[in-house]
C-alpha cells in the first residue's frame, strides 16, 4: 500500500472572507477517492488563520492576532473537514506538531506511532504546525517544509503539494504559470550536488527547498494546482501526468 502526503496551501483553502468551502469539498472528494483506491493518506493542511478570521475580524498583520486566529481557526477548520468527510463515511483526526518535533528521535517516534495507528484504522490524519505556540511557520512558510519532513519521517512514498502555482517553470523566465512568458516543466531531476532554490522567487522557494530535502532520501515530490484538481487526479489515480511538475532524485 502506498503512503502519500497531500499538502494544501492556505491560498487554495481561503477566499477574501475566510475558507473556500467549495475547494475544500473538492479536496475532500479527492482524498476520499485516494483512500478508496488503496492509498494511505496524510493531509498537511494550512488555512487555520483564515478560518479564524472568518469568525472574528482581527488584524492579520499582527503576529499575536495571527496566533489567536490560529487558535480559533484550528477547531473550526477541523469541524469543516469532519463534516465533509462524514458525508463519505470517513473519519479524520487532527495532529498538531511543534516546529522542533523532528529534532527529537523519541518525539518523532511517538508521533509516527500515532500516525501509523490512525492510518491502520482507516483514519485520515490532518496535520498542521501548532501556530498558537510555535510562530516560526507563521513567519517563514506555509507548511511546505513541514510536509516534506512528515513525508520522510512518517515513511510516506511521495509528497504532493497543491498550490496556487500550477507547475515549476523555467527559472530564467518566470516561476509563475500565469505569466505569458513562463515555461512549465513536467519533470525536474535533482541531485545532491545542486540546488534549485538559489534562483527561485519567494513564491516557490519553500517548495523547492522541500523537494531538495526529499531528494536526500530519494523521495519524489509532485507540485500541481489546488484550484483545478484534474492534474493531481490524473497523476495519482490514472497514473498519467497531464500537468504539474514531478521532482525526482537523479543520482
Amino acid at each position: 500500500m502506498q503512503r502519500i502526503v497531500i499538502k494544501v496551501g492556505s491560498r487554495v483553502l481561503t477566499e477574501a472572507e475566510g475558507v473556500a468551502k467549495i475547494r475544500l469539498l473538492e479536496l475532500v472528494k479527492l482524498l476520499t477517492a485516494l483512500l478508496r483506491a488503496g492509498y494511505e493518506v496524510i493531509l498537511v493542511s494550512s488555512g487555520a488563520i483564515a478560518a479564524g478570521y472568518s469568525q472574528i475580524k482581527l488584524d492579520r498583520e499582527d503576529m499575536i492576532n495571527r496566533q489567536a486566529l490560529s487558535a480559533i481557526g484550528q477547531p473550526y477548520l477541523l469541524k469543516l473537514y469532519q463534516d465533509l468527510f462524514d458525508n463519505f463515511g470517513i473519519l479524520c483526526s487532527q495532529v498538531l506538531l511543534s516546529s522542533d518535533i523532528f529534532e527529537s528521535t523519541k518525539r518523532t517516534a511517538h508521533a509516527k506511532n500515532a500516525i501509523n495507528r490512525l492510518l491502520e484504522s482507516g483514519v485520515i490524519p490532518i496535520i498542521n504546525e501548532n501556530d498558537t505556540v510555535s510562530i516560526e511557520e507563521l513567519v517563514l512558510g506555509d507548511n511546505d517544509l513541514l510536509s516534506a519532513h512528515v513525508t520522510h519521517y512518517f515513511d510516506a512514498d511521495i509528497l504532493v503539494i497543491l498550490s496556487d502555482i500550477d507547475a515549476y517553470c523555467d527559472p530564467y523566465q518566470s516561476d509563475r504559470v500565469l505569466s505569458l512568458v513562463s515555461t512549465p516543466i513536467s519533470e525536474v531531476h535533482l541531485s545532491k550536488k545542486n540546488t534549485t532554490s538559489s534562483y527561485a522567487s519567494s513564491d516557490i522557494t519553500t517548495k523547492l527547498q522541500s523537494a531538495n530535502f526529499l531528494m536526500q532520501y530519494n523521495k519524489p515530490m509532485f507540485l500541481a494546482s489546488g484550484f483545478d484538481l484534474s492534474d493531481v487526479r490524473s497523476f495519482l489515480l490514472d497514473k498519467v501526468q497531464k500537468g504539474g511538475t514531478l521532482f525526482e532524485c537523479s543520482l
